[in-house]
């Protein structure tokens, strides 16, 4: 891997030194006879910090390929309007990952190409791998975003696709998909130079080519060669636990914007189509302060997920393998059991989510759920709303200091 975030790379196969061509992008005549070709991510004439393109040199150009073939899309969408709004606080149970004694599904669909003719009992409503869940604004105009859910057991075949997925045994993930924007380190601001997701943590994948045909796979040769590249429209990867904490040492709570790490800014200042918050373990240390979130309403959308471990602010029905949505003006805050344990608690340095990974993706725009979402994927928790019915008043009209009343 190369280190970097948004940097200018560039990457030649050992097996073919001098891959690259000096001093020029598009020679006549490419070394090892390759083609050239430019992958842009971005309008030619954007400002030189938000310009992004590579150049790829690979032994056939992308173009070489057969005529589209229409497929079934299955549970992926960017229809918003196939179920009426819902305001209510949403909770999905985890997505069960199907087995693959029982059938195979990659994270496209099954391995014998068209959809995975695929049930599960309870929590599942699978017929593919990728299900969209909630998402806002509309693909053809470029403004928007969607999340996915991707449940497979089976690495993606060979396929004439400009990815490929490999998997190990049963997976499960998220997506979050933005729509005309990319995401980017978020700016500093007083935190100064450096602090949250450091650019150097970020890994860029090294050229590596397959020069192979595949009778009833590739209708040519994979789209898997390219020889060497350099640029700075890359696909990267980050390692969550990289991600440098910023916290409270004094009483109350920070904004969570303080857990970013990374943005994709909207037209407005300060305002994002999607942000990437993760909650990792860290120190807890605040005083006189109410520690876990707090109850709150806001114009955002909230779509949460949890990785591994157990959310702070509801232990119980939120899962790894599941989610929650709640969307603008909706009130969402920890559950009784939290509240009452925390506003008891000796207020000594703590350990926070130790084992834990929970993530969220706030966006100003109002998502939708689908109907897969909703419905089909019989994965909604019904009883979410439950988790805060044993609030009680603790309302003392005659002591100010709560202490009094203990």
């Amino acid at each position: 891997y190369i280190s970097g975030f948004g940097n200018e790379c560039a990457s030649e196969d050992p097996r073919c030194p001098g891959a690259l061509p000096e001093g020029q992008n598009n020679p006549q005549v490419c070394p090892y006879n390759l083609y050239a070709e430019q992958l842009s991510g971005s309008a030619f004439t954007c400002p030189r910090s938000t310009n992004k393109r590579s150049w790829l040199y690979r032994i056939l150009p992308s173009v070489s390929h057969k005529p589209f073939e229409f497929i079934d899309q299955g549970h992926i969408t960017h229809n918003w309007d196939e179920v009426d709004p819902d305001p209510n606080q949403l909770r999905w149970k985890p997505f069960e990952i199907p087995k693959a004694s029982q059938k195979k599904v990659d994270f496209v669909n099954g391995p014998g190409g068209g959809l995975a003719a695929f049930t599960l009992p309870s929590c599942a409503g699978l017929s593919q791998g990728l299900h969209t869940l909630c998402g806002a604004g509309d693909i053809r105009s470029n403004n928007g975003l969607a999340v996915h859910i991707f449940l497979c057991n089976t690495s993606m075949g060979n396929r004439g696709m400009r990815f490929s997925i490999d998997v190990f045994e049963e997976t499960r993930g998220y997506i979050l998909e933005v729509y005309g924007v990319h995401f980017e380190l978020p700016d500093l601001g007083p935190i100064g130079a450096n602090g949250l997701a450091n650019p150097r943590d970020f890994l860029i994948p090294v050229a590596w080519y397959e020069d192979r045909q595949v009778p009833g796979g590739y209708t040519d040769v994979s789209p898997f060669n390219v020889v060497a590249w350099h640029g700075n429209y890359t696909p990267y990867k980050y390692n969550l636990e990289n991600f440098m904490v910023i916290n409270s040492v004094a009483f109350d709570h920070a904004d969570p914007s303080i857990f970013t790490v990374l943005t994709a800014k909207s037209v407005r200042p300060g305002v994002a189509i999607a942000d990437f918050v993760i909650f990792p373990p860290r120190w807890g240390v605040a005083d006189k302060t109410f520690r876990p979130p707090y109850y709150h309403r806001n114009c955002m959308s909230e779509f949460m997920g949890l990785i591994k471990g157990h959310y702070e602010a509801k232990q119980g029905g939120f899962l790894p393998g599941g989610g929650s949505l709640h969307s603008p003006m909706t009130p969402h805050g920890p559950d009784a059991n939290c509240f009452e344990k925390a506003s008891k608690a000796k207020l000594a340095p703590e350990r926070i989510a130790d084992g834990t990974m929970a993530f969220m993706f706030e966006s100003s725009l109002n998502m939708a759920v689908t109907k897969w979402g909703l419905k089909t994927s019989n994965c909604l928790d019904e009883n979410y709303y439950k988790c805060w019915e044993p609030l009680k008043s603790h309302f003392t009209p005659n002591s100010r200091n709560p202490a009094e009343t203990n």
